[in-house]
């Protein structure tokens, strides 16, 4: 698999949002086993950008492992300082799956309700949504409207 190539530009607003990523996978004495491939695909595929850490001291090799990594894992090659290493993929799309049966449940608001007398601290209610309810912007709970029926009619058009 070729590794993919990015423009200056995309490169260095990579660099700039690993900055604060901490190195997910480390690499130790045994170099780039198997395992290690795994692990590191693994993390791409969960994080999309990652930091990789090289215990070894020999530069050559750091920099052959970090192309061998872009190569195989087909990933763009985004950094190399010292012992790290920063390899970013696109992150796979995944999947939704629809439940038709399911309905939306219960769901908790935080209202603030302002006194009318000055210098009063506004009241936090927390307020229990259901399914089958709203929420005004007055801060109320009302029923939701219910479904207009379709005359027959209008379903013997359709």
């Amino acid at each position: 698999m070729p590794q993919i190539l990015l423009t200056p530009a995309q490169r260095k607003e990579h660099r700039a949002q690993a900055h604060h990523l901490d190195p997910v996978v480390m690499v130790g004495g045994d170099g780039l086993t198997p395992s290690v491939k795994k692990e590191i695909d693994a993390s791409l595929n969960a994080h999309g950008l990652i930091k990789v850490r090289i215990f070894s001291d020999d530069r050559e090799a750091r920099e052959t492992m970090f192309q061998t990594l872009a190569e195989e894992l087909n990933a763009a090659p985004i950094q190399h300082i010292g012992k790290l290493l920063v390899l970013w993929r696109p992150m796979p799309e995944k999947e939704k799956s629809v439940d038709e049966d399911r309905m939306a449940g219960p769901r908790d608001f935080k209202v603030l309700k302002y006194s009318k007398r000055a210098g009063q601290r506004p009241e936090v209610k927390t307020l229990r949504v259901l399914g089958n309810q709203r929420l005004t912007a007055g801060g109320n709970v009302k029923r939701a409207k219910p479904k207009p029926k379709i005359s027959l009619k209008k379903r013997s058009q359709t």
